[in-house]
């Protein structure tokens, strides 16, 4: 016993030292609810007992409360059965109405999806086309400036050839070029 008092006093006294393990919620919640707490109305069988002499009259009075007693909660069972039928009814209609608004918001985000897919397609397809534009002009310059490239070197080489040719006119035999060089050695010519 005095151990137990010893635990009892001492997490009163960790209690004390943190106010914060107290909590206000529970008691503010019994309070607010009885100050809206509706009481029934006084039950007509109260207080009416009344023993009578005879025990077969009081036999008699019991088993008429007790028809009346099953009768009311009789009653009462059949209201509880409706409100319950009323509030499940109540709760399909709200559940129905959700699973509506969240089967719409749904299809709205999938057109929408559908919408910026689509328009990011359209993106895309621009984009490529005017990539392929791009490969194309630079193809075509690359080509261009390898013709002219190709016929720049056509032409030195022509060039070439040709300046070969009018050399190669002034050449002579080896037999020849002995005549020549003492021609040009015995007979100069003169400035």
């Amino acid at each position: 016993m005095a151990t137990s008092m010893g635990r009892v006093g001492s997490s009163l006294h960790g209690l004390a030292k943190n106010p914060r393990l107290f909590s206000t919620k529970a008691t503010s919640h019994h309070n607010h609810h009885q100050q809206n707490h509706k009481f029934l109305e006084a039950n007509s069988f109260l207080g009416t007992w009344e023993a009578p002499k005879d025990p077969k009259e009081a036999e008699r009075k019991l088993a008429q409360l007790r028809r009346d007693y099953a009768k009311q909660v009789a009653e009462l069972r059949k209201e509880y059965v409706h409100e319950m039928e009323l509030l499940r009814l109540e709760k399909q209609r709200k559940d129905e109405a959700r699973m509506q608004a969240i089967r719409a918001a749904n299809e709205e985000r999938k057109r929408l999806k559908a919408e910026i897919a689509k328009v990011r397609a359209q993106e895309r397809m621009v984009a490529e086309e005017e990539f392929r534009k791009i490969l194309l002009k630079e193809r075509r310059e690359k080509l261009e400036n390898w013709r002219m490239k190709e016929k720049m070197k056509e032409e030195k080489k022509t060039e070439k050839n040709e300046v070969l040719r009018r050399q190669s006119s002034t050449w002579i035999d080896e037999s020849e070029l002995e005549k020549r060089i003492l021609e040009v050695v015995v007979y100069p010519t003169p400035l």
